[in-house]
């Protein structure tokens, strides 16, 4: 049990939280959200004792341990694995000590211990975890001081999930990855043992992963049951409750109080003056949530669209290093209202291919015809860092409208969204967020027929992304865009190009069935790092054969099993389809509405049968599949 009571916090005179209170059972799954700067991580320094409180307490079950992912990404000479086993603390604690201990009962509780905690099958565990977060089994043995600071905080992200802690703290734990790693993520913590908080903006994630949103706002928690659509949904009905019932309020007051002011001199009716007067000052006034709408993102529109293709590639390779192509062979043309999403690992090539598209790097080979008067706009999450920190807003505008008079620039700057004293703060003060703000403002400032973002999620909160969702709907140029938010994916690309191999071709599905083929190869892929683990050298080919079939007569049962259920599916298939021939005859209920009635009786049954076949067969397969495994 978590309990936050009455809890207060304040920072730099700010108050963050004001009396606060929730209380979270084990077990649960919780999505904390809230604007940026509400106090989220604050929460999270408050739980861990790493923030004083002002008023109330924190009370956590005896003996939780809790996890969290470091702000540091880990760096030495130790394997990646190594780095991750590390993360469970008893296992390694317990090891070093079997390795010294003398005394035979203390052996004995070592090795008891170790056998309970699975300790001899965590590196398979700790291989599967790296696996899905996309590691190959041959970088897994890599030193982690090999790797960029991104990839190593996927490591500080395995090694937390390794050691499964009562209590699991993540604070945006996608930042640091890619579509591949967010899906085979939402799909872990979707099955995740013990009490978890994590704070995100990925809605895709909060409605996929957890069980219940933990709202922080104005400075108060509320705890909501469901995923974040179903949150959205019944805090806006609740909004609009609290606005009616606040209105009717208002409308008692005043009827309240012109009684008053009309019969309070009167003498018949002052003592039922003086009543209603009591009851206006002890009626408690409803307080409706005001809204803080998120202000737009708008994309300024081209004058003219340019005739199809914009861009055309004909057997193009590209790559840094002359004779080492990162992508070869592309073939690949770019219409002028186009939405693109590209999928594909980090490091196959989806930013080579974006750079290459907009123009920042030459190719080695093939051709590539561009439209003429072409303007490309391209965002990626690295051009923050070229803000000049100690200008505003409204410095980059004026440098880009040297000669535009200050109304101008002052109307353009408010355009962006830094109206009034937000135009004059200096970049070095403005948040994660408002700087992607600034940077999108400036890299589509020229009216862009092609618009690329690669990655623009990563400092936006919930709101701000729906904002982006909505400025891209608006737009009417082309969109390319890399994102591991798949919200924003679904909601805007109309076609998907997987860039995997070398290449880029066209992938025949949707999310989904990506969703699906990922979780598929990287659980796979941790089964192989598992077997590589468990494989006994000393087995023979015979030896192999032999255990191969016994698994089949082992799993005999299960298989006829599959087929029965099989059996049942096509039999009630049938059935469904003879049934609904039957009910389509439309003269059959007024010809014989007693026959239309069984009929309809029997196709609810068949369909309640092929339900219960499906869900037989389903669980069938499992069990075969895992006896063969």
């Amino acid at each position: 049990m978590l309990i936050i009571d009455d809890l207060s916090i304040r920072i730099a005179g700010r108050l963050l939280l004001d009396h606060a209170s929730v209380r979270i059972t084990p077990g649960s799954r919780i999505g904390l959200v809230g604007r940026n700067g509400a106090g989220k991580s604050t929460l999270f320094n408050a739980i861990t004792g790493e923030q004083p409180t002002e008023t109330g307490h924190i009370t956590l079950a005896p003996r939780w341990r809790i996890g969290r992912l470091a702000q540091e990404a880990p760096d030495g000479p130790e394997s990646l694995i190594d780095v991750v086993l590390r993360g469970d603390t008893e296992r390694t604690a317990l090891l070093a000590e079997a390795e010294t201990a003398t005394d035979p009962q203390r052996i004995a509780d070592i090795q008891t211990r170790l056998a309970d905690i699975g300790a001899y099958a965590a590196p398979a565990r700790a291989a599967a975890i790296l696996s899905g977060l996309g590691f190959s089994a041959e970088n897994q043995q890599r030193p982690c001081s090999e790797f960029s600071g991104g990839w190593r905080m996927r490591v500080a992200l395995a090694a937390v999930l390794f050691s499964e802690p009562d209590l699991l703290l993540l604070d945006e734990p996608t930042n640091y990855l890619d579509l591949e790693g967010t899906l085979w993520l939402q799909d872990h913590l979707a099955k995740y043992p013990k009490t978890m908080i994590v704070i995100s903006h990925d809605r895709d994630l909060l409605d996929s992963s957890v069980d219940f949103i933990l709202s922080l706002e104005h400075a108060k928690l509320t705890l909501w049951r469901g995923g974040y659509s179903a949150f959205e949904a019944a805090r806006a009905e609740r909004l609009l409750l609290d606005q009616k019932l606040a209105r009717k309020q208002d409308e008692k007051r005043k009827h309240m109080q012109a009684f008053v002011d009309r019969f309070r001199a009167k003498a018949t009716k002052a003592r039922q003056a003086q009543s209603r007067l009591k009851m206006l000052e002890k009626m408690e006034t409803i307080t409706v949530a005001v809204t803080s709408d998120v202000r737009p993102i708008t994309f300024p529109k081209p004058d003219k669209l340019l005739s199809p293709p914009i861009i055309a590639l004909d057997g193009v390779s590209v790559g840094y290093e002359p004779g080492r192509p990162v992508l070869s062979r592309l073939t690949l043309r770019v219409d002028p209202d186009d939405r693109i999403g590209l999928l594909g690992s980090n490091g196959n090539g989806k930013s080579t291919l974006v750079k290459l598209i907009a123009d920042k790097l030459e190719p080695f080979g093939g051709s590539i015809t561009r439209a003429q008067k072409l303007k490309i706009a391209y965002f990626a999450q690295h051009q923050l860092d070229e803000l000049n920190e100690s200008a505003s807003a409204y410095d980059h505008v004026r440098a880009l409208m040297p000669d535009a008079p200050e109304a101008a620039v002052r109307t353009r700057v408010g355009t962006i969204g830094f109206s009034g004293e937000a135009a004059d703060t200096k970049v070095a003060k403005l948040s994660g967020g408002e700087k992607a703000r600034l940077m999108l403002a400036l890299a589509t400032f020229d009216a862009p027929h092609l618009l690329i973002l690669d990655e623009p999620t990563n400092h936006l909160d919930i709101d701000s992304r729906s904002a982006l969702i909505e400025a891209i709907a608006d737009y009417p140029g082309a969109t390319i865009l890399v994102s591991h938010d798949r919200h924003l994916l679904d909601a805007c690309a109309d076609r998907l190009l997987l860039v995997a191999d070398g290449a880029v071709r066209p992938f025949d599905g949707d999310l989904d069935d990506y969703r699906r083929r990922i979780l598929t190869e990287r659980n796979d892929d941790g089964k192989s790092a598992k077997n590589d683990k468990q494989k006994d050298p000393r087995l023979t080919p015979e030896d192999a054969r032999k255990l191969a079939a016994q698994k089949r007569e082992n799993a005999k049962d299960l298989r006829q099993r599959v087929a029965r259920a099989q059996t049942a599916i096509d039999k009630q298939t049938q059935a469904i389809a003879k049934l609904d021939e039957a009910l389509a005859d439309g003269t059959l209920f007024t010809r014989d509405p007693g026959k239309a009635a069984t009929f309809a009786k029997e196709r609810a049954a068949a369909a309640d049968a092929l339900a219960t076949a499906e869900e037989e067969w389903l669980a069938a397969s499992e069990a075969y599949e895992t006896a063969m495994a």
